[in-house]
């Protein structure tokens, strides 16, 4: 059974925003690591970020701290 991304969160709408807006933001993860960058997709588990540094990473949710725009 496929998990669905639930659109009617808030979440889920400031992710899709920043998406489309490509704008810039800090994740910083639960193991103290901070990522700078913008969001490329999301789905119910993972973010897909275009970091600063030229990489595409892909994020588990549970890991991340917090999530900061620039």
């Amino acid at each position: 059974m496929a998990v669905e991304l639930e659109t009617g969160l808030p979440s889920v709408h400031q992710f899709q925003s920043l998406i489309r807006e490509k704008q810039a933001i800090e994740l910083k993860l639960i193991t103290n690591d901070v990522v700078i960058g913008t969001l490329r997709w999301q789905d119910p588990h993972c973010l897909c970020i275009d970091s600063n540094e030229g990489q595409t990473l892909i994020l588990w949710r549970h890991a991340i701290a917090y999530l900061k725009l620039l």
